[in-house]
This record gives structure tokens, C-alpha cells and sequence, in this order.
């Protein structure tokens, strides 16, 4: 018999469960999340009988403020606009540095979106390790530790009851992992190839235009897509991360970044991408997971793409990433692998997940 679905008395009658969040970082993604919030916490309540509110934020230069009651996301924004920091902002704590944070608030829940280092993981890792030894949920867009200690996070959080939550760190608020690791687990996965960063996508855009590299790059700069040091973008490094955590997530892999061969796009030339067009192809920087020779193999390079190839199209900063299956052939997912909102919802779809979760224990 099919199973019918819940009708919305049954959805609503659910108690809320409460997720109170601390904030270890208040960029551009921390403010997407408290711009979320301020729209969409009553459909949450309502329709996901989640109660979502901010209760913590520790930033080095906003500040760091803690109220267990939380604060209203619309306010912090509307204060953050006017003053350009929270060191006004009231709260029944303030000044606590990120450990104190998550050890002093009534969190239940860390946010970590701190700054990402590719080679340690600090100081992320740290806040990580710290509050799933306290039995918290832990939500993340920071691709250091996820790439580079995601198994030893996740024994842990098994081990003192929490749950981890990394959708953020491959394809922004794209349920890229989500879809791996779920919904394709049982359609057998042998290869995963992505376009997973837009900068370098968006700069290939510009030179089949004419446009040499380093004016497409200056002009990535100018726009947000590539940072003032823009090597872990065109050199591959943040491609090599996301096939990191996709190996190791989604093809039960233990990959590390040196297995990753990886090359960036500094040494092609707009003559090279145009005469690729003219022969109806693409150049795109594409991450690859496959087997090869009985073991699976991780990569990062340009690749001349045919038109036929499901990613050919992906223009613009957009990511996109296929999976090749047994059962269902090759999916493609295609959809934003940045931005403030959309990076900000990753946030929300990882606490959701921890809901599915708590609701079949």
C-alpha cells in the first residue's frame, strides 16, 4: 500500500524542537542566514516544526554578543547597517571569545563560518571538535575541516549524540551532497564530475569572449567571485577540496587533498579557448572522481568539453555536477555554488536534516 502522505494538521501538531544557534563568524553567509530567518523562521515553525533563532555570534571584528532568549534577525541587520558592528548591539553577554561561545551560551546548535584553511582546518577544526564533545549539532560551509578531518568529526559526534551537517562546503545551498549521499546511495555512484567553482568558471566565460586572463580575473575581483589572493580559486585548491569531501562523502572514500592531481587555468590562453569554440567545444575547469584500475581517482583540470557533455552549458559563476550511476545513468545538478542567501540556506537544510534525523531515532 502507498504510504500517504502527512496531512498539515498532522505536520503542525508536531511540538517545535527548539535549534539555537551560535554563530562562530558573521560574514556574507552568516548574514544570509539572519536574512532567511527574518523571512522565513514562522513557515519553519510552522510547516517544519523547527524553532530556529540566534542565541550567539562571536566575530573578530563585529563582536560577540550572547542572549539566551536570542535575537531578532531583522534587528541585527538593521543595527549592523547603521553601526557596522554588534559592539552596541544589546545583549545580556558580550565580549566572549569562540570557545566561550559555544562552552557559555544555551547553543544547541554551532554555526561555524569562520575562514578556511585548506592545510589545517584551524581554528575551525578546534570549535568543531569542541562542541560536538558537548553534545551539540554542528552546521558548516568551511571546507577546511570538512575535507581534512570529516571522518574523526563525525566518530565524534556519533559518540557524544550530536549530528554534522557540511552541505555548505560543495555547491553553496545546492543539495549536491544531500543528493549523493541519499537519494543516489542505492543507484550505485562509479563517477562524480562537477564544475564546483565559479570564479574559474566565470573567468573562462569572459576569455571565450576575447577578454585575456588577467583582465577576466581583475574583473572577477571586481565583481566578488575571486578574492584579493585569488590562487585557491584558479590554482584548483578549492575545486580539490570539494572532490575531497565528495569522495569521502558520497563514495565512502578516505581521500586526502594530495591524492587530488589537480591543475589550474593560469596557463590557458584565450587563443586556445576560441579556437575550442570554433570546434563547438568548451574549456572548463572540471573536478573527477572515477575508478580507475580498481580505485577511485580524484582530479582537477581544464578539459575540452564536447556539446554533448551535460556540463558544456554551465556558464557564468554557476556550478553543476554529474553523477554517473548504474541505475539511473548520469543526473546533473545545476545551481549556484556561492552567494549570501544561497550559501546561508545550506545552513537551514543541514538543521532540517538534523530534524529528519532526531524524528526516526
Amino acid at each position: 500500500m502507498a504510504m500517504q502522505p502527512a496531512s498539515p494538521r498532522e505536520s503542525v501538531a508536531r511540538p517545535p524542537v527548539e535549534y539555537n544557534l551560535a554563530l562562530i563568524g558573521f560574514g556574507n553567509v552568516g548574514l544570509g542566514l539572519a536574512e532567511i530567518l527574518s523571512k522565513k523562521a514562522s513557515l519553519l515553525r510552522e510547516k517544519f516544526a523547527a524553532d530556529i533563532r540566534i542565541v550567539a555570534i562571536c566575530d573578530l571584528a563585529k563582536g560577540s554578543i550572547a542572549d539566551p532568549v536570542g535575537f531578532d534577525p531583522r534587528v541585527l541587520l538593521d543595527h549592523l547597517e547603521k553601526k557596522g558592528d554588534l559592539k552596541e548591539f544589546p545583549a545580556s553577554d558580550k565580549g566572549w571569545d569562540a570557545i566561550e561561545t559555544i562552552e557559555n551560551s544555551s547553543a544547541n546548535v554551532l554555526v561555524e563560518l569562520s575562514f578556511t584553511d585548506l592545510e589545517t582546518g584551524e581554528p575551525a577544526l578546534s570549535y568543531m571538535i569542541r562542541a560536538l564533545e558537548l553534545g551539540m549539532h554542528v552546521s558548516t560551509t568551511n571546507k577546511g575541516p570538512a575535507a581534512l578531518h570529516f571522518p574523526e568529526l563525525l566518530e565524534l559526534s556519533k559518540t557524544h549524540g550530536g549530528a554534522i551537517g557540511v552541505e555548505g562546503t560543495v555547491m553553496s545551498g545546492t543539495p549536491t551532497l544531500a543528493l549523493g549521499m541519499n537519494m543516489l546511495s542505492a543507484a550505485g555512484v562509479t563517477r562524480i564530475q562537477g564544475i564546483l567553482n565559479g570564479t574559474t568558471n566565470y573567468i573562462l566565460g569572459q576569455m571565450e569572449n576575447g577578454v585575456d586572463y588577467a583582465d577576466a580575473l581583475q574583473d572577477a575581483q571586481a565583481k566578488g567571485y575571486a578574492e584579493a589572493d585569488p590562487s585557491g580559486d584558479v590554482d584548483g585548491f578549492d575545486a580539490a577540496a570539494k572532490v575531497v569531501i565528495l569522495a569521502n562523502l558520497a563514495m565512502g572514500q578516505n581521500m586526502t587533498m594530495k591524492d587530488v592531481y589537480r591543475i589550474g587555468i593560469s596557463g590557458l590562453t584565450v587563443a586556445q579557448i576560441q579556437s575550442a569554440r570554433l570546434a563547438n567545444q568548451r574549456w572548463k575547469l572540471i573536478a573527477t572522481l572515477e575508478n580507475v584500475n580498481g580505485r577511485i581517482q580524484g582530479s582537477v583540470k581544464p578539459v575540452k568539453l564536447d556539446a554533448s557533455h551535460p556540463l558544456y552549458g554551465i556558464g557564468g559563476a554557476a556550478n553543476g555536477v554529474t553523477y554517473s550511476t548504474d541505475l539511473l545513468g548520469d543526473i546533473t545538478l545545476i545551481g549556484p555554488g556561492a552567494g549570501r542567501i544561497e550559501t546561508g540556506y545550506a545552513i537551514i537544510g543541514d538543521i532540517l536534516s538534523f530534524q529528519r534525523c532526531s524524528r526516526h531515532e
